[in-house]
């Protein structure tokens, strides 16, 4: 009895255990899946994509150097067998239904299934461009166009090829730099030159071509833009482009006119293929083995696969040549290294995230805000959803949960446009308690200021102080205003009638990094450049106090040795006073950016602008009058500071280097030591 009671109280608890922690877990997959935070993080998330089936072969006919994928409106898969010199086609359970090109292909590359259900196959080495029914017949070929307009040493080797709705062929050629090569599938016309890459330029590159020979840049690699790597169409005529490099638009989603209209944050060095789904989310491949999935704006959903490490693991790739979307948004993704097609279907969770953007999407901004909400619930982290949840309550003028949703998801632009809807009724809500409450302080200070005139209670406590105290202290930190009104005058009292002190000057040193950890930390959230949780007080302090010491200290080697009249303290507190612009103003500047928004932003620009450069001019000032240098002096000065600062950087680097290798050979002789003692 006993026994089968302690049976149903285990019983009970894995019930609870299910209910309160509900199975929306991890799948237990070979990969991980991850999606992107509001700061451009990877987060790792539930898994969006599963594989259900893996093609090895349509019937007996096995792939070799497949390098594209396309399906067409029937669910077919045409398969570029580029190895062997022909088409596949198959359906997804493996089954051979045709063989196209055989005989007529010589390297397939790139295909392309048009709206009017013809097959584009690119050939780089028959140099043309072959048109097939879906059957298999050939009803025309493209060959290189004899336009003058295209280029007599442009080359024309089809690589990969797309076909819009108006019938212009968009072709990728190897080797032609000038652009995607249009030409008209009726006439066979050269339209033109499409959407060209451009030449990525480094600050290198500039030095180089200003003091090298034309000799010596006839032997450097030629800057021409690279290729776009592959294309595809969809149903509305926007052209996706994927290109290879780190330092250009790898994904470009391109109008009528040629123009690039999304903005990605994340995106694969090497790109291999593009298509676009059901709801316009845009599926990326990268060559790593990595697939990503978009919105049509750009924002990345999920991120899955990778890179096999030859255990032949399912969900990973030794490389992706092509993926393809069904009408299911099932995706099709080609290895032709391991002659195989993945298919992933979505997950529930992959689901729900797709059917709270098509709620969106299509304007029920009410009824998406239930699937966003669960999708929180299940993940937290998904930065996404928030937004998503951001915006339908903004499209409902729900200003309030839209500011908390937009905070969320670290979104700054939707953050700042519900805080200033917010501020709007605000205003308009307060602004007579305002105005009464200005008034009665006026009051209340002409009030006070006529009984002080009168009984001048004040100036008396301040003059017993005085008498009773000797507060030179407070009058030497309250000196710094006089650097405001008068700073040549301030800068010669500083020198001439010890008007300041090394204690001063360190507490004011230490109230200017109060005010650095203020700005960086408690700045508003919409001109906030760190990351929540993000504390680093130490290397702050390390930073502050190092520049500073820096600074000084070059300064005054520089002017010693120039015959400069400063002492090491007169240059110390002259330094640190003239900051007095940044802390007289600058907690007025951490105050309104907690109130401001983007639409006001030049204000906290131009009044960071006004502070930084008054204080250089107190500066440029300070090391002239404390010296008694002229002007050009002073700029000779402040130049030398520059370069002493320069040199001083670069020697503590190599100490750190020498202390670091150092340590490093200690370390390795020690564990030689310790291994020869274990191995005796």
């Amino acid at each position: 009895m006993l026994k089968k009671y302690k049976y149903i109280k285990l019983f009970i608890y894995i019930l609870i255990f299910l209910f309160i922690y509900p199975n929306h877990s991890f799948a237990n997959t070979a990969y991980k899946t991850f999606t992107e935070d509001g700061y451009g993080n990877y987060v790792e998330t539930q898994t969006a994509y599963t594989v259900v089936n893996t093609i090895i072969k349509f019937g007996d006919e096995q792939f070799r150097q497949a390098s594209d994928l396309k399906i067409d409106k029937f669910g077919l898969l045409y398969v570029s067998d580029t190895g062997n010199k022909r088409i596949l086609v198959g359906n997804k359970h493996g089954e051979l239904v045709r063989i196209i090109g055989e005989g007529v292909l010589q390297r397939p590359n790139g295909i392309f299934i048009a709206e009017d259900d013809r097959l584009y196959v690119a050939d780089e080495v028959a140099a043309k461009v072959f048109v097939f029914t879906l059957e298999g017949e050939l009803v025309a070929e493209f060959g290189k166009p004899d336009s003058i307009l295209f280029g007599k040493t442009s080359t024309f080797v089809p690589e990969k090829v797309a076909v819009d709705r108006r019938d212009n062929i968009y072709i990728i050629s190897r080797g032609n730099p000038n652009g995607i090569i249009q030409i008209n599938a009726n006439s066979g016309q050269f339209i033109g030159y499409f959407s060209p890459n451009r030449t990525v330029v480094t600050p290198l590159t500039v030095f180089r071509k200003a003091i090298f020979t034309d000799e010596q840049l006839s032997k450097m690699i030629s800057m021409v833009p690279p290729n776009a790597h592959n294309l595809n169409i969809d149903k509305r005529g926007l052209v996706y482009t994927v290109t290879h490099g780190e330092r250009i638009k790898s994904i470009k989603k391109l109008n009528m006119a040629g123009l690039n209209i999304i903005d990605m944050n994340v995106y694969d060095p090497f790109p291999s293929s593009i298509d676009v789904g059901s709801l316009d989310n845009i599926f990326v491949s990268g060559e790593n083995g990595f697939i990503y999935e978009y919105t049509s704006e750009g924002n990345l959903l999920f991120v899955f696969g990778g890179r096999d490490d030859g255990r032949q693991r399912v969900g990973l790739f030794n490389k992706i040549s092509a993926i393809a979307l069904d009408e299911h948004d099932h995706i099709y993704a080609l290895d032709p290294e391991k002659r195989q097609i993945q298919l992933f279907q979505p997950t529930e969770f992959a689901d729900l995230v797709h059917n709270a953007l098509a709620l969106y999407q299509n304007g029920d901004y009410t009824q998406s805000k239930e699937p966003w909400k669960e999708v929180i619930r299940l993940n937290s982290l998904f930065d996404f959803a928030n937004l998503g949840l951001g915006e339908a309550y903004f499209k409902e003028e729900q200003y309030q949960e839209a500011l908390n949703s937009y905070r969320s998801a670290k979104y700054k632009v939707g953050y700042s446009d519900a805080f200033w809807e917010n501020r709007n009724i605000w205003v308009r809500e307060n602004i007579i308690t305002f105005l009464f409450l200005i008034l009665g302080l006026l009051i209340v200070k002409k009030v006070l200021s006529r009984v002080e005139s009168k009984r001048r209670y004040w100036f008396t406590f301040k003059t017993k102080m005085n008498e009773k105290y000797n507060l030179k202290l407070i009058k030497d930190l309250v000196f710094l205003k006089n650097f405001i009104r008068s700073p040549i005058d301030s800068f010669y009292s500083m020198k001439y009638e010890n008007k300041t002190s090394y204690l001063s000057s360190i507490l004011l040193l230490f109230f200017f990094f109060t005010l650095f950890v203020l700005e960086k930390y408690y700045s508003g959230f919409i001109f906030s450049s760190v990351e929540d949780g993000e504390f680093a007080i130490g290397s702050d302090f390390a930073f502050v106090f190092g520049i500073f010491l820096l600074v000084i200290v070059s300064n005054y080697l520089v002017c010693t040795i120039n015959d400069g009249e400063g002492k090491f303290q007169h240059i110390f507190s002259g330094f640190i006073y003239s900051f007095a612009p940044y802390f007289i103003l600058k907690p007025f500047v951490i105050v309104f950016s907690n109130i401001l928004t983007f639409n006001e932003v030049y204000l906290l620009n131009f009044a960071n602008f006004f502070i930084y450069s008054w204080v250089a001019i107190l500066i440029f000032i300070m090391i002239k009058e404390i010296n008694d240098y002229t002007v050009k002096e002073t700029i000779k000065i402040i130049l030398l500071t520059l370069f002493t600062m320069l040199i001083g950087v670069l020697l503590l680097f190599i100490v750190y280097v020498l202390i670091t290798q150092m340590l490093s050979f200690f370390i390795s002789i020690f564990n030689e030591g310790v291994y020869r003692l274990e191995n005796r």
